[in-house]
């Protein structure tokens, strides 16, 4: 392994162990997923050097990547099996979308920002993750003709939560969210069954807004 590579390495086991292992995850899938990815690739090369610090960093077009532990916190709500369908919402650097195909059978993720979502292509293609389908489109209005999916992650805050989204869920579905005003959200959890819709709260969270036909107005 070349010294470059060995010193993200180490920065990666480091992030897992002191933002994300000790603060309460511990899915072994989630972890093993952040031990591989290698978030300094998702960054401009100015910044790879704070890829592994827990604080969102800047990816142009006014977005962020997520800090690593919220990351892991709404990856681990969705409580993913190796054969499930996720749809993201929100594609911004790909990371996110990465960690997930790393777990789940498929991935469909969104991005409204056509800048952002070529760099994603790209990085998607050179680390050959194949299972990984995009879109350029209104997330806010998910990806119908692929539903039901197992499971939804929204990266972005959104005023209330689009039903579009609830009635893109599966049976048995999961789909985390932030939701709020444009300064501050609380990450909220829906669940789908038989008897309807059921929503807990995971703790407040910060994002970019959410914009769309059923989010934010740009």
């Amino acid at each position: 392994m070349e010294q470059e590579d060995l010193k993200y390495k180490r920065l990666r086991e480091r992030m897992v162990k002191e933002h994300i292992e000790s603060r309460g995850i511990e899915d072994p899938r989630v972890l093993a997923a952040f031990l591989k990815v290698k978030r300094h690739l998702f960054v401009s090369e100015a910044l790879m050097d704070q890829a592994y610090s827990d604080f969102p960093l800047p990816i142009g077009e006014q977005q962020t990547i997520s800090q690593p532990f919220i990351v892991a916190e709404m990856t681990q709500a969705l409580a993913l099996t190796e054969n499930d369908r996720v749809l993201e919402i929100g594609t911004g650097s790909g990371y996110q979308a990465a960690i997930l195909a790393e777990i789940a059978y498929k991935v469909f993720t969104v991005e409204r920002i056509h800048k952002l979502l070529i760099r994603a292509r790209k990085i998607f293609s050179e680390l050959g993750y194949h299972n990984i389908v995009t879109k350029l489109a209104d997330g806010t209005l998910g990806w119908k003709e692929h539903s039901p999916f197992d499971a939804i992650m929204v990266t972005a805050g959104s005023p209330d939560v689009p039903y579009l989204l609830v009635n893109q869920l599966a049976m048995g579905g999961r789909m985390v969210i932030p939701v709020g005003d444009q300064h501050t959200q609380e990450l909220i959890k829906i669940y789908r069954d038989e008897k309807g819709i059921h929503q807990t709260t995971l703790g407040g969270c910060r994002f970019v807004k959410l914009v769309g036909e059923y989010g934010w107005q740009d």
